[in-house]
């Protein structure tokens, strides 16, 4: 199944629950047309925490994707990929 732009959907879960992504698409950025803006909770306080410099040089996305830690704006999504919340640097 192709998106209005031809590019492929693909499918991948969140939390658990499936999310519709356009091949080529980073993590951040599907999980934000999604509506899901916070990726993990700050290990200090507890504040919910989502993509700051979408360029892969803070650390405010990371998520785990099939158990490793990786910065969810420069990972893009694949078919099947299990994506949780959270993650450390």
């Amino acid at each position: 199944m192709n998106g209005a732009d031809g590019r492929a959907v693909v499918q991948f879960r969140f939390a658990g629950r499936p999310v519709a992504a356009r091949a080529g698409d980073t993590i951040a950025m599907a999980l934000w047309r999604d509506g899901a803006v916070a990726l993990r909770a700050s290990s200090r306080d507890g504040a919910p925490r989502g993509v700051f410099c979408n360029m892969g040089v803070c650390f405010e996305c990371l998520c785990r994707v099939d158990g490793a830690t990786v910065r969810a704006c420069t990972t893009v999504v694949r078919d099947g990929m299990q994506v949780e919340p959270g993650g450390r640097p």
